[in-house]
């Protein structure tokens, strides 16, 4: 885990370095400041002159003491502002390095790894974790690089000058260890449980967003405010056994502090009446060291607070960086697709190796390069799942896809596909320019391009009405355009790409009959050489297919012309017969014309 942590440093090594070697030198000047000012209030009591001739610590002069001691003070503290700047540049930066590597890593994931990673928790990982994280590296590099230091030089400044009298400090450090690891022992799995709490927070919240036009055409507020109040309950008991814990860390410090500062004062009071060599200045600077011992044990511990916090937020987050993507490209992978054919062979698919039941079975289905294809089927009945594996988002489970004749895993991912264009049933846009928007299909598309492809997906039309035409501004989603406009420009889109197989998800859903009749003329007209796959759920949508393809329960129900199926498919007649003429199902075209010629007479 330390180690692919580590490798997210890279350019702020320097910074990383840097930084403790100042708090180092701003440790040892704070420890020699007390040890000077002891030597200071001596030379008074001796009555030492206000400028001394000499240059040894005997024979200088109050006025000479005090420009060392000023001296070191700003020596420390530059070295302390340097120290921070260090440490604050190199933890930031640490944490902008994490994150990319953290939303590069993602965007290699395959569908399967994203499954595997809920939404939710990939956001808290980002952003909590990588939060507690770089605390936690702020810490260690200076921190925890301070506090040890200033333990052992206060101790043996303190023996330096106390004798052993700075035996006591030494004493209290095993309690004090034992209550730390106590503390650590107890939070850790407190803190395992809750960021798993928070990813159930943040999902609540995120699918609370996303669905509030239903939530309020439902009036289901108060609904979703208790269900966002028991997962924010959840995330504050657990939180709140922690911190309980971790409280007993102060009063276990003070109790410790004042403990060892009456002991010090009671023996050192006892020491200066016997007149053993103890002096007010050397009780008064032993005080200081034992205040920065036990600084350093408070300091500790808040370190090894955040570091028990930040454990469980390292773990989850090289959870993410270790993870291998399932998909991979081939030793040696082919780059050029020689045609939009498309041949599943006895396929069979689930999304899990776990699971006990295949989505789909059985699948043998072979489309010819140009050919236009129907796919229809209930919710549930796997149309996505079967259109997913041309451009290889999954791999398969059993058989083989192949396009162009070739298996989609001999082929280069990214080759693949650049070749298959995909408009999704729930369409992005991104926020940015109609044009922004359009070349994401081909970045170098000139305008001609854009208004050839807008007007092969009827989009033109209603992009003219607009006052900044092809530079309108879409806001994050689309939100500021219909749902059919959204869908037409997503078409647009695929259609920039030129691509060899075109598949359109359910995309033609929002836009009314007629305009979609009119899509896919010019599909027939302008890109005849491109395999055009249509899963939809209105008939009308397909019937001018080359083939359509009944779907049902993950397998080929039947496959055949609109006119075929009419005859030998009761699924397929149902669903048409529903959607255009209602009534009754009919379970052949005899039967329709026969009640249709009936309708006419009556």
């Amino acid at each position: 885990m330390l180690k692919t942590l580590m490798k997210c440093i890279r350019e702020y090594k320097l910074s990383s370095i840097l930084s403790p070697i100042f708090v180092s030198g701003e440790v040892v000047l704070e420890c020699l400041i007390p040890f000077v000012i002891t030597e200071l209030g001596n030379a008074i009591s001796a009555g030492a002159a206000l400028w001394g001739a000499g240059t040894s610590w005997d024979t200088l002069g109050i006025g000479q003491y005090a420009l060392i001691l000023v001296a070191m003070a700003l020596a420390s503290l530059i070295c302390g502002a340097l120290a921070g700047a260090f440490c604050a540049k190199a933890s930031s930066g640490f944490a902008k390095n994490m994150r990319k590597d953290l939303y590069y890593k993602v965007q290699e994931f395959s569908f399967e790894n994203i499954d595997k990673f809920s939404t939710s928790s990939l956001v808290t990982r980002m952003t909590t974790d990588v939060g507690n994280v770089q605390m936690s590296y702020m810490m260690i590099i200076r921190t925890a690089i301070r506090s040890p230091l200033m333990m052992v030089f206060s101790v043996v400044m303190a023996f330096v000058i106390g004798g052993n009298l700075a035996w006591i400090f030494i004493g209290v450090v095993p309690p004090l260890a034992a209550v730390l690891f106590f503390i650590m022992w107890k939070t850790m799995p407190l803190f395992h449980r809750v960021f798993r709490k928070y990813d159930n927070l943040n999902e609540s919240i995120q699918e609370n967003v996303k669905g509030i036009r239903v939530v309020k055409s439902y009036v289901r507020e108060e609904y979703e405010k208790e269900k966002f109040d028991r997962a924010a309950t959840d995330v504050q008991i657990d939180f709140t056994k922690a911190e309980r814990i971790l409280a007993w860390n102060n009063p276990a410090m003070q109790l410790c502090f004042y403990g060892v500062l009456s002991t010090v004062l009671f023996l050192g009071s006892y020491l200066i009446f016997r007149t053993t060599g103890m002096t007010v200045w050397t009780i008064s600077q032993l005080i200081v060291y034992g205040m920065q011992i036990l600084m350093s044990l408070m300091m500790f511990s808040m370190i090894f607070a955040m570091i028990a916090m930040s454990i469980e937020s390292a773990r989850r987050i090289c959870e993410v960086l270790n993870e291998q993507s399932t998909l991979h490209d081939p030793k040696d992978p082919v780059f050029e697709v020689a045609d939009g054919s498309i041949d599943f062979d006895d396929v069979s698919f689930k999304y899990s190796a776990t699971a006990e039941k295949n989505v789909l079975e059985d699948i043998d289905l072979h489309i010819k390069s140009g050919e236009t294809i129907g796919i229809i089927g209930g919710t549930g009945s796997s149309k996505t799942s079967l259109v997913n594996l041309i451009s290889r988002l999954y791999d398969v489970t059993g058989g083989s896809v192949k396009v162009g004749g070739r298996d989609v895993r001999d082929y280069d991912l990214t080759a693949l596909r650049n070749q298959v264009a995909v408009v999704l049933q729930k369409n992005v846009l991104f926020s940015g320019t109609i044009k922004e928007n359009l070349r994401w299909g081909d970045p170098d598309a000139t305008d001609e391009e854009l208004l050839e492809a807008c007007k092969l997906a009827q989009a033109d039309e209603f992009i003219q009405t607009f006052p900044e035409k092809y530079d309108t501004y879409i806001e994050q989603g689309g939100t500021n355009v219909s749902g059919g406009q959204k869908q037409r420009l997503c078409i647009a889109r695929a259609l920039l790409k030129k691509p060899k197989i075109l598949i359109l998800d359910d995309s033609t859903s929002a836009v009314d009959t007629h305009t979609d009749a009119l899509i896919r003329k010019a599909f027939r007209e302008y890109i005849p050489t491109t395999t055009k796959i249509i899963i939809a759920q209105r008939t009308s949508s397909v019937e001018d297919a080359d083939r359509i393809v009944i779907m049902d329960g993950g397998k080929i129900e039947a496959v055949g012309t609109h006119a075929e199926l009419l005859d030998v498919d009761p699924i397929y007649t149902e669903v048409y017969r529903t959607q255009n003429k209602g009534g009754k199902a009919v379970s052949s075209l005899s039967e329709m014309g026969e009640i249709e010629g009936g309708e006419e007479n009556a």
